[in-house]
């Protein structure tokens, strides 16, 4: 679903690039093709919330058509959340990284990367689908309900932060391949690779789905990818919701 030949296109400003990608996939233009942003007006993250879009980090959607089911699409979440993870593991040494379900990369406790999915049916056949992901890299936004950080905040003063464009270089060969692993192996690989950087694993936590509040020990993700929530009236798995971790408030 990874097209290490997609080409890549760069806007000083937009809207967004997953509302850019949308708007292509809604006019017939299904890549594959990368849409990065170095400044973006309205970014959003999961639910709708606004995202901070701050320049010099990375602000990327990678927008493609796919006849792979849409269970495996969201698959992508997982394997990009490892990819980015390896990435900053070869910048900021290893072990750092971690992976808090369903869709934030973490660094020391403090997020350092979201994930977002879009997709929607094609004339023809299929779906077209949209991978958007937002790297601090520069910089970190400040004011939100959780802790956050930025590569550039781990590094040593006279560093620089990595180049948005380099990143999404290092990125992409680790994110294609986990991709082909998935499609040809399934989800066990990935899934154990995700495993190995859980935060949050082994804790209590509060799941929140709307009105509704679940409370148990993260156990784990099932072979769909659900969070595996060891509650009080026995496991339970959870699909969608926000987790709430003791060290965090988001």
């Amino acid at each position: 679903m990874i097209d290490g030949q997609a080409p890549v296109e760069v806007f000083d400003e937009i809207d967004s690039t997953i509302l850019e990608a949308r708007r292509r996939a809604e006019r017939g233009e299904f890549g594959p093709v990368w849409l990065i942003a170095r400044r973006q007006t309205a970014g959003r993250g999961r639910r709708g919330r606004a995202w901070a879009s701050l320049e010099g980090n990375l602000l990327a959607t990678y927008l493609f058509a796919t006849t792979r089911p849409a269970q495996e699409i969201a698959l992508l979440g997982f394997a990009t959340g490892v990819a980015i993870a390896e990435t900053m593991d070869a910048i900021i040494g290893a072990g750092r990284a971690t992976l808090k379900w369903p869709n934030d990369v973490f660094i020391d406790g403090a997020k350092a990367a979201g994930i977002l999915l879009d997709s929607g049916a094609m004339a023809g056949g299929g779906l077209w689908a949209a991978l958007a992901f937002g790297v601090n890299l520069a910089s970190a936004p400040e004011g939100l309900d959780q802790p956050t950080t930025s590569l550039r905040a781990l590094l040593p003063p006279d560093a620089p932060a990595p180049e948005p464009l380099a990143f999404l270089a290092q990125l992409r060969p680790r994110l294609e391949a986990w991709s082909a692993c998935t499609q040809a192996e399934g989800f066990e690989p990935l899934r154990r690779a995700w495993l190995s950087r859980a935060h949050g694993l082994g804790q209590m936590a509060r799941v929140i789905q709307g009105e509704q509040v679940i409370e148990g020990r993260i156990a784990g993700i099932s072979l769909r990818g659900e969070l595996e929530l060891g509650t009080d009236n026995g496991p339970k798995l959870i699909a969608a919701g926000d987790v709430l971790l003791p060290q965090t408030t988001g």
